[in-house]
């Protein structure tokens, strides 16, 4: 038992030995902090409050953490003794004093001054899986360890306050969540088949106070006594079909690489990490009786930003700045790194679902899709044939403007295909399993134990032997396991998913949060028919389970826009198919659109400063300039020299071009590719030997030439031919493998997918002969002909009247366009403002109730 404070304090050693693990017999769930003048108590207990352990924490040394922990474990009375003889021992100080209590530590920071410990004093349950609470922090306090005497002995006070109240923007109250018996940072099909534990779970990628836990974890050696905490969006509740019920969950996890605000952080960095990278789990399962075995299935799928060197220019002047293509990356190095990674990740193959614009007045997003496209091309080179990069180029935009196209029906289409090739994960869990096997026994942390893990019996570096030792064990290991208590069940044979559908749009907020509505509802119908629930595996987008699913993603698609674009998402389409009025829905997207604007033009910036302290890329020092007086050149410098920023995974700062020239390098297609055989776990290969040193932690800044640059502010728009005729001359032709539409609309490419199956079902009969005659005279709205493209002839285009609809429309653009000129005369908007509004796509009904300024 540990001595008071004015004995020996010999029972508590600073280094805990991992391999002791947390108690065999639970997780603590539940703290309370008390402190005397000279150290904090943290008193944790397990959920049953079978024992008790305790941790003491220094106050009197402001410079250092200073902690230490008891391996003893306690019962509530010898813990409730100990605490006593604590107090009396340091009566003459002030005795010891409850604080708070608590759920959890989130971890320890020091900015100029002391350190402060972050706490979970609130918690609130919003799911469960298998079993595993699930919980959202409510409520959080940061407390200085340093007494009130020795905090009042340190200076400069007035950066260390600011430097609080900029970590403080971080709100822990707001789409944190974690669990203390389930790993929710990692998939359920990784939970099972991973042995990793404790510390190597902290450094994963979804991780976000893994820089704030750092210190007690080399510390103690463990992970008892702070939380996991995951960044994203989680949601749970139970729905039926044909009566049977069924729980459903979202979750998605943020990275913390790379991690920012919409116009601070953009594309992808020199290790490989890309901005807005987010995985998204869909997991269904059924509560059942006790003694009856449980089904589950999850599907995972990611977003991110385009893996290129890119960037945009936050401005308050300008609502739509600039895509800024760097050419500095010509061997597609980083972009090369980017898709190990999701190798790595999840296993071959990877499907890119790409949903940027391809023709525009001014080009702008098809500057990216055309480079992408030569990416995808560079890459699938060196690649062996089974392993190449999948991709669908499909233009979202211009096919939801189109009355005759439902884009859900045909991302449907896109989603089902996609699902046959990797997969999705399930598992049916017995009984003797779910109560003493895998599940309860991995999530906790227990090494030692030899119940499970068949991998440390055979010498396993393969995981596909994971899997099909997995697979034994849940069909029937445990001393026949199968046979439980109300007989015997039948035993499925688990499933598995290899490789990872990736869709991006510009954002990956609007337009990928539709497309991944539309793959969770194609795998939501699979997983209902593999689980019993449903004889169909496919859902209608009338049925209601449709519409259910649909408030989850759009629920998602919010969250995630509002931690990253600074508003919540637009969801024209699923307000159209929810038959919601036109004009509000117009003016929802208008309001939306205008807080995005704001957030993005004054508040990104401090709270990117805040982002980057949490995680612990800037770590203030003294001496040292203070973050808000480094320009984001100085951010950059800073990082490279070691001094002040330590972010490890940021790229430099592009300079922005004061040249108006146009500058567009050689575009290319992606290259052919056969069936991927998605069975197969090779990465990409090797960089090649000359181009290994390409990306550098100290590679120099980015100059202000006009080579770095793709476009300025002013450029004109670039005809099809200079666009996208070199690579459809060059490399689509040389197989016929490159899926076009029927039409021979370049917007659509793909090296995979039957473009002409997937417009079939998109269109009635008669619209779609109107459109094919249409679009095959008219190249500017549909891209160019098919006779064009068979030849490789690459002509300029000229517009047709029907790209700009009947006469009906064009008096209705005018009486907007004076509704619109009246509007900002009256409220004194600016020139670029009305310009703005008026090249808004559709109509507004009615008179616009916002004044501005």
């Amino acid at each position: 038992m540990a001595s008071p404070e004015n004995e020996p304090s010999s029972h508590f050693p600073s280094v805990v030995d991992e391999s002791l693990g947390p108690p065999a017999h639970g997780f603590m769930h539940k703290f309370r902090l008390y402190e005397t003048r000279s150290n904090f108590y943290m008193i944790g207990r397990d959920k049953s409050r079978t024992y008790w352990r305790v941790l003491k924490i220094d106050r009197l040394d402001p410079s250092e953490l200073n902690i230490q922990e008891d391996l003893t474990t306690y019962t509530e009375p010898e813990c409730s003794d100990l605490l006593r003889r604590i107090h009396e021992g340091n009566k003459s100080t002030g005795g010891l004093k409850f604080v708070t209590t608590c759920y959890g530590i989130v971890g320890f920071i020091k900015f100029l001054g002391p350190y402060y410990m972050l706490l979970i004093t609130k918690r609130r349950q919003i799911g469960a899986i298998c079993g595993h609470t699930v919980y959202a922090v409510s409520k959080s306090a940061m407390i200085p360890l340093p007494n009130s005497i020795v905090r009042n002995s340190i200076t400069n006070w007035q950066n260390e306050s600011r430097y609080k109240k900029l970590l403080c923007m971080v709100d822990l109250t707001k789409d944190f969540f974690f669990s203390y018996s389930y790993h929710i940072m990692r998939s359920l099909q990784k939970n099972l088949c991973n042995k990793d534990t404790g510390q190597v779970l902290y450094e994963t990628m979804f991780v976000w106070n893994e820089f704030l836990t750092r210190e007690i974890r080399n510390h103690l050696q463990n992970t008892l006594w702070t939380v996991a905490l995951v960044y994203g969006f989680f949601m749970q509740a139970t729905l039926s079909l044909y009566g049977r019920e069924f729980k459903l969950t979202l979750i998605a996890r943020r990275s913390r690489h790379y991690a920012g605000t919409r116009y601070l952080k953009r594309g992808v960095n020199e290790k490989g990490r890309v901005a807005n990278d987010v995985e998204t789990e869909q997991i269904v399962f059924e509560d059942v009786p006790e003694g009856f075995p449980m089904q589950i299935s999850s599907v995972v799928q990611n977003r991110g930003s385009i893996p290129l060197f890119w960037s945009q220019e936050t401005s308050r002047l300008n609502m739509k700045p600039d895509i800024i293509l760097s050419k500095k990356d010509q061997n597609f190095e980083a972009t090369r790194l980017h898709f190990e990674n999701l190798v790595n990740r999840y296993e071959n193959p990877i499907i890119i679902l790409n949903l940027i614009k391809t023709h525009e007045k001014k080009p702008r997003e098809s500057i990216l899709r055309a480079e992408f496209a030569n990416a995808i091309d560079f890459i699938n080179k060196s690649l062996p044939e089974e392993n190449r990069l999948k991709f669908l180029h499909w233009d979202l935009h211009k096919h939801s403007r189109s009355k005759a196209t439902n884009v859900l029906l045909l991302l449907g289409k896109v989603a089902a295909y996609a699902l046959t090739l990797t997969g999705f994960f399930y598992c049916q869990v017995t009984p003797a399993f779910r109560h003493e096997g895998c599940v309860r026994w991995l999530l906790s942390g227990n090494v030692d134990n030899n119940n499970f893990y068949p991998q440390r019996h055979c010498n396993c570096d393969n995981e596909d032997d994971d899997y099909f030792l997995l697979e034994r064990k849940l069909s029937g290991c445990n001393n026949g396991a199968s046979n439980v208590a109300n007989g015997n069940h039948p035993i499925k044979p688990p499933m598995f998913q290899k490789g990872v559908l990736r869709t991006n749009c510009i954002d990956c907020l609007d337009r990928t949060n539709v497309a991944q509505y539309a793959y969770g509802l194609a795998a939501l119908g699979q997983q209902l028919h593999v689980l019993g629930v449903a004889d169909n595996p496919k859902i209608d987008l009338d049925a209601p389970l449709a519409d259910d699913l649909m408030g989850f993603y759009e629920r998602m698609g919010d969250t995630l826009a509002h931690q990253y674009g600074g508003s919540a998402a637009h969801n024209k389409i699923f307000s159209e198919r929810r038959g919601q009025w036109k004009a509000a829905t117009q003016s929802q997207e208008f309001f939306r659109t205008l807080q995005r604007y704001y957030s993005n033009a004054y508040m990104d910036s401090e709270k990117q400063d805040a982002i980057d302290v949490f995680l612990g890329h800037f770590q203030p020092q003294p001496g040292k300039p203070a973050l808000w007086e480094l320009d984001s050149d100085q951010h950059s410098d800073a990082g490279r020299n070691g001094h002040t920023y330590v972010d490890e995974d940021e790229r430099s700062i592009f300079k922005r071009s004061l040249s108006d020239g146009n500058i567009l390098g050689e575009s290319g297609s992606p290259m052919s590719a056969k069936n991927v055989k998605h069975s197969s776990n090779s990465v990409l290969p090797e960089r090649s030997q000359g181009s290994s040193n390409f990306l550098s932690e100290s590679s120099p800044e980015i100059s202000t030439c006009e080579s770095d640059t793709a476009f300025s502010r002013y450029t004109r728009s670039i005809p099809h031919r200079q666009l996208f005729g070199d690579m459809q001359r060059d490399r689509c032709l040389e197989t016929n493998h490159i899926y076009f539409s029927e039409h021979g609309d370049m917007s659509n490419c793909s090296n995979f997918f039957d473009l002409d199956w997937l417009s079939s079902s998109g269109n009635s009969c008669e619209e779609e002969q109107f459109e094919r005659s249409s679009l095959l005279t008219n190249s500017s709205v549909a891209g160019l002909s098919a006779e064009n493209v068979v030849h490789g002839v690459m002509g300029e285009t000229t517009p047709s009247t029907s790209e700009y609809g009947s006469s009906m429309k064009v008096r209705e653009g005018a009486d907007r366009n004076r509704a619109i000129l009246w509007y900002c005369t009256e409220f004194r908007c600016s020139r670029r403002f009305f310009r703005w509004l008026c090249a808004l796509g559709e109509p507004w009904r009615g008179t616009l109730p916002l004044k501005l300024g």
